[in-house]
């Protein structure tokens, strides 16, 4: 599970830093990408990276702002022309499907692969037998949401060597109870997953928000997250001016990390008015208050390490 960053800025494309779209690797998961956000020039962002377009299994839209989703209908369209026959599904708020519909339709684009668009409400709005995905309202001048994404516990490892003291040979049985199955043998033993399986595996937990103010919303998301994604359009001092556009500073994303019990805190989303020198300053910031903080840049790839 990885995080990979193709565009960390604030409202328009920068030299420095273009406009927002995180990429959650899924690879040895599910073999797949989900996309949060598409700025902007998210498909030429791509070109440059090892990520593939029909890869792309779910796109989670976090609020309709430009600069958050102006890159979708060019990239759903150049997945036609890159081998993406797969179904895609994009999530988002209120409006996606007619943002998406009306840009397809009026450009006479034609999708070789099936689009589905879900325009979600707080709550649960994907979960199979790998993964759970959460959404809430933040605090923005339009309906902008995090998302939550749990991975779920995954059974412990297979004790071999007892299976085998137990007389159980290696073969369809052992694939069985790794699957968590009680097996009854031949002579009518029965074999108990529990007592031949190490301790659960915990599942990893990426929470992504949306632009926000410092909201209630923001703990509950990231509440215990393995990564915590935080936009920091401001830096410390500059709450008055954070609240009235309704984003945040370093230092209120570190309070959201460090109150929620998060491992890690990355900064994205910052303003082009930091230069390269000043993003050291705004790092510096936020880790006097959560110390495990680090700042995104294009292209920068954060590793979630297995519990």
């Amino acid at each position: 599970m990885d995080v990979f960053f193709l565009g960390t800025g604030a409202g328009m494309p920068a030299k420095l830093r273009n406009v927002t779209s995180i990429a959650l690797k899924l690879l040895e998961e599910r073999g797949a990408v989900w996309l949060f956000d598409a700025g902007e020039a998210t498909q030429h962002q791509i070109l440059h990276t090892s990520i593939k377009p029909r890869r792309i299994e779910k796109i989670f839209v976090t609020h309709l702002h430009g600069d958050h989703i102006y890159g979708l209908p060019g990239l759903l369209s150049s997945r036609s022309f890159q081998g993406g026959e797969s179904e895609v599904t994009v999530y988002g708020p209120k409006g996606i499907k007619e943002y998406i519909h009306v840009s397809l339709s009026l450009s006479q684009t034609y999708l070789k692969y099936s689009l589905k668009v879900v325009e979600i409400d707080e709550g649960v709005i994907f979960e199979d037998e790998q993964f759970l995905v959460e959404a809430r309202l933040l605090e923005h001048g339009i309906p902008s949401y995090g998302y939550r994404v749990v991975e779920k516990d995954k059974p412990g490892t297979l004790l071999a060597d007892k299976l085998k003291e137990a007389g159980v040979q290696p073969g369809p049985i052992f694939k069985r109870i790794k699957s968590g199955e009680s097996v009854v043998l031949e002579d009518g033993r029965v074999i108990e997953p529990g007592e031949f399986l190490g301790p659960a595996q915990k599942g990893r937990v990426v929470t992504i928000l949306g632009d926000t103010r410092y909201c209630e919303n923001a703990l509950v998301l990231a509440k215990d997250a393995d990564l915590l994604v935080h936009e920091a359009t401001f830096s410390k001092g500059e709450e008055q001016l954070a609240h009235e556009y309704f984003h945040s500073t370093t230092n209120q994303a570190a309070k959201i990390a460090l109150k929620a019990g998060c491992k890690q805190l990355c900064l994205t989303h910052i303003s082009s008015r930091y230069d390269r020198n000043a993003w050291r300053e705004l790092v510096a910031e936020a880790q006097g208050i959560f110390r495990n903080t680090e700042i995104s840049e294009d292209f920068k790839e954060i590793h979630i390490s297995n519990r």
